[in-house]
């Protein structure tokens, strides 16, 4: 959790709040078919649903009041991968800065299936 002091009081910003600002910056970029997220029980990656797309990002806080971000997605078949990183960590830093005043030290983006669809 990620806590801000005001002249007025304390601000507190949860976890959620950050995984759904990443979900929602990552969608938005052209090729993202969806986060994914491993089961345990069968090693497969599965698409997660929009509901459940907090379970394919995750949040490091640092000790400098800075947070790292892992992003585990399902992207479409023929797309620059390179180029399609780039974007989702552009938007993604842009996004969770902007929205919520604190640094993003580093996006990491694991593309854990391809889609035909």
């Amino acid at each position: 959790m990620v806590k801000f002091q005001t002249g007025i009081g304390s601000i507190s910003l949860s976890p959620v709040v950050f995984t759904t600002l990443v979900g929602d910056a990552a969608m938005s970029c052209f090729g993202v078919k969806g986060m994914a997220m491993r089961s345990v029980t069968d090693g497969l990656v599965h698409l997660l649903k929009r509901e459940s797309m907090h379970k394919g990002v995750y949040v490091k806080y640092n000790e400098d009041s800075s947070i790292s971000i892992e992003l585990h997605i399902v992207i479409d078949e023929g797309v620059n991968i390179p180029a399609l990183a780039g974007s989702i960590i552009s938007e993604v830093r842009y996004k969770v800065e902007d929205s919520t005043g604190v640094k993003v030290k580093s996006v990491d983006i694991y593309v854990d299936s391809l889609s035909k669809d």
